[in-house]
């Protein structure tokens, strides 16, 4: 064993073939200093040629085998039921996945002093007084705003290392990943479909690659407990799709903007959001690009 292979950090990602997922290991993987395993629930992995295991994060035994196996310095939680509305009648299955799943991914990580990296969200809060920092008090509204909140108690209590980095409405682009805002925006207002967009809900959208620097910089520095991170320019969903709409020179004429409540969701969203990084910048040197850089980002990458 050389002295290289000797200070490799070992690092699993649950839930690789998710958005997040895939573009984690897309950073990891050229990198020599990294020893990377993917897992995630579908029997296939996207990529080829890297290490990868099926497992289902809420099947305890499969899941505590493949991080016992590996033995990961790391271990980051991309997997997630993230269907906000489905939440609230498959309610099983969403506690199951954001819960359980994260219960058995710490106990696994107090056996070996694995550090756990679990992503969260500004849905944990009600949105009436937002933008929040990670010292406001959660106030869930919805089932899946419960489990987020719920699994992030779980690691609260778990006595284990780890880091809880909280974000919202997040974007970019993802190799083998259905089409996130940005591109549903852009392919909509380009085939001249009229969208319906909510001016009431206000966030600081996360742009994917700047929540994978979050993520590193947690490697690098060690650095444990919660951190918001975010984009610096907090806007409405309308005013978000507006910017896409003209910075791609689309017909701004087929948005129509319109109140959360003329959706009529079965699951409550927070109105007045968003996340306060002043942490995430000031202990992590965490540097959000901003909206403008991420298009023009996913302009040249996905030939928009």
């Amino acid at each position: 064993m050389t002295a290289i292979e000797l200070i490799k950090r070992r690092i699993l990602v649950v839930g690789a073939n998710g958005m997040l997922g895939q573009r984690v290991i897309e950073f990891y993987s050229p990198l020599n200093d990294v020893e990377l395993l993917a897992t995630s629930v579908e029997d296939k992995f996207v990529f080829d040629g890297l290490d990868y295991i099926q497992s289902d994060i809420s099947n305890r035994s499969e899941i505590k085998k493949i991080v016992k196996d590996f033995c990961p310095d790391f271990i980051i939680n991309a997997a997630a039921f993230t269907n906000v509305d489905l939440s609230e009648t498959e309610r099983e299955l969403a506690w199951k996945i954001n819960v359980k799943g994260v219960e058995y991914l710490s106990e696994s990580a107090r056996v070996l002093d694995s550090h756990l990296i679990h992503i969260s969200t500004d849905y944990i809060f009600d949105g009436k007084n937002g933008p929040y920092s990670e010292n406001d008090i959660p106030n869930p509204l919805g089932y899946y705003a419960r489990t987020k909140l719920a699994s992030e108690n779980v690691l609260k209590i778990s006595g284990i290392k780890y880091t809880i980095l909280r974000t919202n409405v997040l974007y970019g682009t993802a190799k083998y990943s259905r089409p996130d805002f940005v591109k549903w925006v852009v392919d909509s207002l380009r085939a001249k479909k009229e969208i319906r967009i909510v001016n009431d809900q206000i966030n600081n959208p996360t742009f994917i690659d700047d929540l994978v620097q979050g993520i590193n910089k947690i490697v690098e520095f060690h650095k444990e407990g919660i951190y918001n991170i975010g984009g610096n320019e907090f806007l409405s969903r309308y005013d978000f799709t507006i910017m896409i709409a003209e910075f791609f020179d689309l017909d701004k004429s087929l948005i129509t903007k319109i109140k959360t409540e003329e959706l009529n969701q079965p699951a409550r969203r927070p109105l007045k959001s968003g996340l306060i990084t002043i942490k995430a910048q000031s202990e992590l040197g965490y540097k959000p690009h901003t909206i403008i850089q991420t298009l023009e980002l996913m302009k040249k990458e996905l030939g928009l």
